[in-house]
């Protein structure tokens, strides 16, 4: 087979390096929910620039590149779909992907797929003298791989590459594998496990590990090496490649294309029927976000409408309230029509929050709203309060903690509860205070934690569950989860995990 060469993307590098825009948050388009999947609306230079300054800044990033089977995972997938919700960049992988923006009144500019972008930041990194680093594929595919990569491009530095046995997310060695890349010290890490595998990985371990920029890639090692083969580009310009990739594996793809086209396009036609009817059919702007504060808690009112063009002026007041609080009070109740790009804004702003550590609520969502987020399955995503004095309320009782010591319904004894959100980025806190709570436990055999506050799990937060188990029992104890909420049980059917977490005996 030919090998995929790394100089076969229509964007030009020059001999200096890759000429990367500016301001590329600011000139880009509002992003627009797909499926409740919040894609950037940026083009492959820009993505490329946005990477960029991830690795000039140091700070732990990943990236999704996500096509029709990751949306139609999502949909089933609590937690894919919110990792795809907090991914620093969520790129258009798909043309299909594109066509939908179109139809949804907020057009994506072009297909950025992963296998176009990787070779990309490759070229980057041999001419910038960024470190690289693979995880993934198979041993044979990896190396035959790197050794294309470096054949075509002597002066990339590729700091170590990692193949480890095919294993369950949950059946891991996490330990040795992230202490390897942590050694190597890369500014890319490429991982290619496949959805949703991968981005799980990722967002278990990103933070950890430190890396600027993480990727999910896929099948790109595959075309890296040589042994799979791209679809030509005029296949790739019109949304056939996919016709390409099944006539070379119609065994393994024929279900899943069929699969995700009935699914996909049910969907699609859903989102685009009922938010017409949220929307209206006008596009003129209507009255401006106003911006209220009281002592250190932002109150910011959105408009009537909340569609593209009102999303434009307000986002950045939005985004700066959240960057400028501890706390923040989105005021619904007057938005009487919101369409994709407006859910867009919603989870950009929870994405602001999460990542300036500020406690965002949404207040008196109205009717539309309100039908908007469960439409897309994101309705328990967000915190919602049903009117401003609720809101305030909540705002006094926040804290950073995420397990507390209480009586609950089922005992008068203590009880553990876990609530918020348990995810990579406090299960070590969790874990601290859970530990202290077995061990002080020399009477009482049973240790009951109480789930009914947990309003979201992730696969870090699951193997904190099993850990708790395995403890309790080495320490002669048995351990209960009670009152388990429906995005937490839906994850640990995913994981295949609930027979064992929440048996009796």
């Amino acid at each position: 087979m030919s090998v995929f060469q790394l100089n076969a993307t229509p964007l030009v590098l020059k001999e200096a390096g890759v000429v990367l825009e500016e301001n590329v948050a600011e000139t880009a388009a509002p992003p627009i929910a797909i499926l409740g999947v919040p894609f950037d609306n940026i083009t492959v230079s820009e993505a490329v620039a946005a990477v960029e300054k991830m690795v000039l800044s140091r700070e732990p990033h990943y990236l999704a590149t996500a096509n029709v089977d990751f949306l139609v995972q999502a949909l089933h997938d609590v937690e894919l779909r919110r990792i795809l919700m907090d991914a620093h960049l969520v790129l258009c992988d798909g043309t299909p992907l594109v066509w939908a923006s179109r139809l949804l009144g907020n057009p994506l500019p072009e297909r950025v797929a992963g296998s176009d972008l990787v070779p990309l930041l490759l070229q980057i990194a041999a001419k910038k003298k960024y470190t690289v680093y693979f995880l993934g594929g198979t041993e044979e595919a990896t190396s035959k791989a790197i050794k294309n990569i470096t054949s075509q491009l002597p002066d990339i530095k590729i700091v170590g590459y990692n193949s480890p046995p095919f294993a369950s997310l949950m059946e891991m060695d996490h330990a040795t594998i992230t202490q390897k890349i942590k050694a190597a010290e890369p500014d890319l890490l490429f991982v290619s496990f496949g959805c949703p595998k991968q981005e799980k990985w990722i967002a278990m371990h990103y933070r950890k590990l430190g890396v600027p920029v993480c990727v999910g890639v896929g099948a790109t090692i595959d075309f890296l090496a040589g042994t799979a083969t791209r679809a030509p580009k005029w296949m790739q310009k019109t949304g056939t490649e996919w016709t390409f990739r099944l006539a070379q594996e119609p065994k393994r793809l024929l279900r899943r294309y069929t699969n995700d086209l009935w699914w996909f396009s049910r969907a699609i036609f859903k989102q685009w029927w009922q938010l017409q009817l949220l929307s209206g059919h006008k596009t003129e702007s209507s009255t401006p976000t106003r911006l209220g504060e009281k002592e250190e808690i932002k109150e910011v009112e959105l408009p009537e409408r909340l569609n593209m063009a009102t999303v434009r002026q307000n986002s950045m007041v939005c985004e700066q309230a959240l960057s400028n609080s501890r706390q923040c009070l989105l005021l619904l109740d007057k938005v009487k029509k919101i369409d994709s790009t407006g859910v867009g804004l919603l989870i950009r702003l929870q994405k602001r929050a999460r990542i300036t550590n500020s406690h965002l609520i949404l207040v008196s969502p109205s009717k539309a709203v309100v039908s908007a987020l469960r439409l897309m399955n994101l309705y328990d995503f967000f915190e919602i309060a049903k009117d401003h004095k609720e809101a305030l309320s909540r705002t006094s009782q926040y804290a950073s903690t995420h397990v507390v010591l209480r009586n609950n319904y089922y005992s008068s004894k203590p009880s553990l509860f876990w609530q918020g959100e348990i995810t990579a980025a406090n299960a070590e806190l969790v874990w601290e205070t859970t530990q202290n709570h077995l061990t002080s436990k020399v009477k009482s055999k049973l240790v009951m934690i109480d789930l009914s506050r947990l309003l979201f799990i992730d696969s870090t937060g699951l193997g904190l569950m099993v850990k708790t188990r395995k403890v309790a029992r080495e320490m002669g104890l048995k351990v209960q989860f009670i009152g388990i909420t429906k995005n937490v049980m839906s994850v640990l059917k995913l994981a295949r995990l609930e027979k064992y977490l929440l048996e009796d005996k």
